[in-house]
């Protein structure tokens, strides 16, 4: 069995996330969701557990970074063409997400980035499949 992650994401609005993620064409494992938590399904591997603010206080003796104002932590995806990338990060932008980073392009390797609605920042990035093949 491959090894699975499952990133936990606090969130202040539990329903506006899951709309925003839905928009992007990701789907909700309701076998791992509750009224505090969703598991958002970005693969077959990779997860997130969207979890509201009071429920992920359950899981930490930490403060809960305020994502606003401060970065714990960037995701970064991977998509099968520049235009993927385009494609998924101008959506979020059109669906509450908030703009984050400068576009990278490196003629190889292209990404974009951008906030969802509690502000955890996320890059989508694209690699041409002969520049990684080349690096041995």
């Amino acid at each position: 069995m491959p090894q699975m992650i499952f990133v936990n994401l606090p969130v202040k609005d539990l329903e506006t996330t899951k709309g925003f993620f839905g928009k992007l064409g990701y789907g909700f494992n309701p076998q791992f969701s509750d009224e505090t938590t969703a598991c958002l399904v970005i693969s077959d591997t990779i997860f997130a557990m969207l979890i509201t603010e009071p429920r992920f206080k359950d899981f930490t003796k930490k403060e809960i970074a305020d994502s606003e104002k401060s970065t714990e932590v960037i995701l970064c995806l991977s998509a099968e063409s520049r235009e993927k990338v385009d494609e998924l990060v101008d959506t979020a932008l059109a669906s509450g997400g908030f703009p984050a980073n400068e576009p990278m392009d490196h003629g190889f390797m292209y990404g974009r980035s951008f906030q969802d609605p509690d502000h955890h920042l996320w890059e989508v990035m694209w690699m041409d499949p002969a520049a990684v093949e080349g690096q041995s």
